[in-house]
């Protein structure tokens, strides 16, 4: 596993050894962010839940996005992650925050341009983050949650003021993304 593109381009990732982990594929990922260019600039703040290796938070600053914030419960995924920040550079623009996601959802502050949701393949989605994350305010009209899911747990075609704009399907994986419902969408 490799970043794909942009000023880190090359440099591999480490993987903690955890039964839970299922790294997002280089070619999923590519996927992701052929869809989110645009969505991202240089101000961009990200935010990625369920952080694993931190692949998805890495590609977008090495993309060049401004900050990252990833959260990740399982202390061996958080130590790998630290690792990965360091060697390609951006632990200067990112912090680890080694909590359930509920818990650090409470914790944030400031809202995000992009939030990425990768839960465990083996867990349903949870539509009370989505909820959390429009009630503290993480997420904004021009904010774009993107949820990798397992394509046996199809998602909904909105939690709350988040409605679903696009979905792709890669072999046993979806992309789902989302924004926030403007106050006159209908």
């Amino acid at each position: 596993m490799r970043i794909i593109a942009g000023i880190a381009r090359g440099h591999p990732l480490k993987a903690a050894r955890t039964r839970d982990l299922r790294p997002t594929s280089d070619l999923v990922r590519g996927a992701i962010f052929d869809i989110v260019g645009p969505y991202f600039t240089a101000e961009t703040r990200v935010l990625d839940l369920y952080a694993g290796t931190g692949a998805l938070g890495i590609e977008a600053l090495s993309r060049g996005a401004g900050w990252a914030d990833f959260v990740e419960k399982n202390t061996r995924c958080c130590a790998a992650l630290r690792e990965n920040l360091e060697h390609t550079g951006f632990n200067g623009s990112a912090r680890v925050h080694c909590k359930p996601v509920h818990q650090a959802l409470h914790l944030l502050t400031r809202p995000y341009g992009l939030v990425f949701l990768d839960p465990p393949y083996a867990q349903a989605l949870d539509a009370t983050i989505f909820e959390t994350l429009v009630q503290v305010e993480l997420v904004q009209q021009e904010s774009l949650v993107v949820v990798e899911h397992a394509s046996r747990n199809p998602v909904l075609p909105a939690y709350g003021k988040l409605r679903l704009i696009k979905e792709r399907q890669h072999g046993d994986t979806s992309i789902s993304m989302f924004v926030v419902e403007g106050e006159h969408s209908g």
